[in-house]
């Protein structure tokens, strides 16, 4: 079970972004459970859905404390936006990121209590929140983030677009900039057009009251194809994290597992 939910590939990469583990001074205490155990058992429950209490301790070795608590300790170093950089860098190195153009879309779903919490108004006025998100031509995500569900889309382009971090080329400098960048009618303002012109970024905005809906068009259909793919992390289903920083975890590791999907193909 170990193997096969984290591949020795993956855990070779995990070694090089997760700290090490603190010493006891004083000596003593009870054997500490392996990372790469630990690591299986916590894409065991993004993946599964589970709660943490209902992990099969059998399977994995560490209990669901354990697996809470170093899940915590990784989400405050960051480690889960490190490692899915770090797998953009070997998909950048291998020449398999297109940056030619990009897409921005977000998805909404029901949150039960938390941090970055909103009345959804689509889906009326019950709270949820919003996952936003950047992808490359091919559908693999650069960029993530959360928010309520009452953030208008418009707000989190600016963040989004910063929030892409730079990425190695096959030659050349790191990138960080895409070519051009595709949006639905909810980015449709003047000011974000003026802002991604400044940045050297070409847009392809719908435009409200001109273009039709009824169909998602030539390019932007890949970013809802990768919506579907998130929904293979079954946690993102609905928020059950009291935390943002948790709900953003789960959201990185899923976006980590579609990356390393395609660097192993």
């Amino acid at each position: 079970m170990v193997e096969r939910l984290v591949p020795d590939e993956l855990w070779v990469l995990f070694q090089r972004v997760v700290p090490e583990a603190p010493s006891r001074p004083q000596g003593g205490g009870r054997r500490r459970h392996g990372d790469r155990e630990v690591l299986a058992a916590i894409v065991f429950v993004a993946t599964s859905s589970c709660t943490w209490q209902q992990l099969p301790t059998a399977s994995f070795g560490p209990s669901g404390a354990t697996a809470h608590r170093r899940f915590t300790e990784w989400s405050k170093a960051r480690v889960w936006a490190k490692l899915h950089r770090l797998v953009l860098d070997e998909l950048g190195a291998r020449g398999e990121l297109d940056w030619s153009r990009c897409a921005i879309d977000s998805v909404n779903m029901r949150a039960l209590k938390g941090d970055l919490t909103g009345p959804n108004p689509v889906d009326r006025g019950k709270f949820g929140s919003k996952i936003h998100l950047i992808t490359e031509r091919t559908g693999l995500p650069l960029s993530v983030g959360i928010s309520g569900a009452n953030l208008h889309d418009s707000q989190a382009l600016e963040p989004l677009v910063r929030g892409i971090p730079p990425i190695r080329s096959r030659r050349g400098r790191r990138r960080r900039r895409p070519g051009k960048l595709h949006a639905d009618k909810g980015y449709d303002y003047a000011h974000l057009r003026r802002w991604l012109r400044g940045r050297g970024i070409k847009h392809r905005i719908a435009r409200r009251g001109i273009e039709s809906s009824q169909r998602l068009g030539r390019h932007r259909w890949t970013i809802e194809r990768t919506m579907a793919w998130l929904a293979g992390c079954r946690r993102l289903h609905r928020r059950y994290e009291r935390k943002a920083e948790h709900f953003l975890a789960f959201t990185s590791i899923a976006c980590t597992l579609i990356c390393y999907r395609r660097l192993t193909k």
